[in-house]
C-alpha cells in the first residue's frame, strides 16, 4: 500500500470479498540521504505511509511498514548508476517489480502465512493450460481493461511461481471506476490526490544530479568528452557520456545548424555520438537477459508485437533467439532504440515476455 488511491482501493475490495488483508508499506529509499533539494514526496514520504496506515485503520486490517532500503539500494540503485555508467538508460522500475514488489515482499509474505500478495498494477493474469498429451499450465499476464492506464509491460520480470501467487483487483476496471469507488467509499481526498511519474528515489526528476551525489567525483572524472557525428567530426564538448540518453535532442548544451539527436553513446572514449533524426531508426536490435511467460519458450520464426517503451504502440516483428539473447526484426523501422530500456513482446492483449536491449549482439 502505496498511499495511493490504486493500491488503497485495492486492499479496500479484497478486505470487502472476505480476505484476511494485511496491508504492507515498503519503505524502499529515504530520500534525505540523497541530498535532494525538493520535499520527500512518492511512496516512501511519511504523507503517503500515514495515508496507507489510515486506511487500514478505518478498515479493520493490520498494516505493516517494511524497511526495504539495504534491498533496495544495493539491487535497484546500485543498478541504474551502473547501466549509467555503462552508457545504458536503466528502466529501475522493472526491477523493481521484479525484485522487491515480488520476490521480496513475497518473502515477507511467507513470515506473516500469507497465501497472496495483491498490488494496485492496472494488468491481469490467468492460468492457461496448453493442451496436449502432457497438459501444463502456465501463468499468462495481460493487459488491463483501461488501455490508457495498463501496466503490463513493467511486469514482464516476474516468474511464473510469483505469477501463481499473484492478484491483480484492477486489471478488469478503468480508472475513472476506481476514482469512484474511492469517492463511493469516504476517499475524497485520495480519488483527488495527484499521481507521481517520477522515478521514485529521484523525486527532482533531475538523474543528473543524482549521479553526481550518489557517485563520489563522477563529473571531474568523465567531463570534457567529445560530441561527434556519425562520421566520426568533433562537433564540440559535453558534460559527460552517463548524463545522455539515445534520442535526446534538449539539454545538449550546444546549438547546430540542423536539429541533432543522440544516436550512440560511447563510454569507452567517453564520446557522444549525434545525428539526424533518421540515423535513429533501426530495424534489427538485440536482447538480453530474456523472460518467456506465456510459452516455454520462443523458437526463430515467431511473430510478436514489440514495444520498446511504457507509451511505444509497438512494432509487428520476428523474433530469433541466439543462446542467451534474442534477434528481434522489425517488420518496418523504429526510432529511438535504448539500449538499457526493455523491449516487451505481446501476442494480442497477452503479455509474452520481454527482456533488456543491448548495443549490441555482444553487448
Amino acid at each position: 500500500m502505496s498511499g495511493g488511491i490504486d493500491s488503497t482501493v485495492t486492499a479496500m475490495m479484497l478486505h470487502d470479498e472476505g480476505y484476511e488483508v494485511v496491508g504492507i508499506t515498503m519503505k524502499t529509499w529515504d530520500y534525505a540521504s540523497s541530498g535532494g533539494s525538493k520535499k520527500e514526496t512518492g511512496c516512501c514520504s511519511l504523507d503517503s505511509i500515514n495515508d496507507a496506515r489510515a486506511v487500514a485503520v478505518n478498515r479493520g486490517f493490520h498494516h505493516i511498514i517494511l524497511d526495504l532500503r539495504d534491498e533496495f539500494g544495493n539491487y535497484i540503485i546500485d543498478n541504474f548508476v551502473d547501466e549509467y555508467l555503462a552508457g545504458r538508460t536503466p528502466n529501475p522500475c522493472v526491477l523493481c517489480n521484479t525484485h522487491i514488489k515480488w520476490e521480496a515482499l513475497l518473502k515477507r509474505a511467507d513470515q506473516l502465512d500469507c497465501e497472496f500478495i495483491a498490488t494496485g498494477h492496472y494488468a491481469q493474469v490467468r492460468l492457461q493450460i496448453s493442451g496436449g498429451e502432457n497438459e501444463i499450465g502456465r501463468y499468462v499476464i495481460s493487459k488491463g481493461l483501461d488501455e490508457s492506464k495498463d501496466q503490463s509491460y513493467v511486469l514482464w520480470g516476474l516468474s511464473q511461481k510469483n505469477l501463481a501467487r499473484t492478484k491483480f483487483p484492477l486489471g478488469k476496471y478503468r480508472k475513472t471506476e476506481i476514482k469512484k469507488l474511492a469517492i463511493d467509499n469516504g476517499l475524497i481526498e485520495l480519488a483527488n490526490k495527484s499521481e507521481s511519474y517520477e522515478i521514485c528515489f529521484v523525486p527532482d526528476n533531475d538523474y543528473r544530479e543524482f549521479l553526481k551525489r550518489k557517485v563520489n567525483g563522477l563529473a571531474g572524472k568523465i567531463k570534457g568528452g567529445d560530441f561527434i557525428d556519425t562520421n566520426g567530426n568533433k562537433l564540440g564538448t559535453h558534460e559527460g557520456y552517463p548524463f545522455y540518453t539515445i534520442g535526446q535532442r534538449k539539454g545538449l548544451g550546444i546549438a547546430f545548424g540542423d536539429p541533432l539527436f543522440v544516436t550512440e553513446i560511447i563510454p569507452s572514449t567517453n564520446t557522444v555520438v549525434l545525428g539526424k533524426k533518421e540515423d535513429l531508426k533501426k530495424q534489427k536490435m538485440w536482447v538480453r537477459k530474456p523472460n518467456i511467460l506465456k510459452y516455454e519458450s520462443v523458437f526463430a520464426g515467431m511473430e510478436f508485437l514489440t514495444k520498446i517503451r511504457y507509451k511505444d504502440p509497438g512494432t509487428m516483428s520476428t523474433l530469433s533467439p541466439f543462446e542467451e539473447k534474442i534477434m528481434v526484426e522489425f517488420h518496418q523501422q523504429v526510432t529511438g532504440v535504448a539500449p538499457g530500456q526493455s523491449a516487451v513482446f505481446y501476442e494480442g492483449e497477452d503479455l509474452v515476455g520481454g527482456g533488456f536491449i543491448c548495443k549490441n549482439e555482444n553487448d
